[in-house]
């Protein structure tokens, strides 16, 4: 990996530090397995959903409420289902 590569890793990592235990686990989760080998489309898709309050990604995650936007949605459930 470059260290472009390594520095917009380090930049993800920080956005995804929410302040809230089990959105930082799932959003690191998924940085640390998927990120590296996700199309430009998903990519794009991540940094969209880093842009969301933590509140409606906690209901999101948690299941109460679903994204309005059918790509993050799938997404979401994407990341729900990895493994611990």
């Amino acid at each position: 990996m470059s260290d472009a590569d390594e520095a917009e890793l380090r930049r993800l990592r920080w956005r995804c530090r929410r302040g809230m235990r089990e959105l930082d686990q799932l959003l690191g989760r998924y940085l640390d397995r998927e990120w590296r080998q996700s199309p430009a489309a998903e990519r794009g898709v991540f940094l969209r959903l880093l842009e969301t309050e933590d509140d409606r990604l906690w209901h999101w995650f948690m299941g109460h409420e679903t994204a309005d936007d059918v790509d993050i949605q799938n997404l979401v459930e994407r990341i729900r289902a990895l493994p611990p």
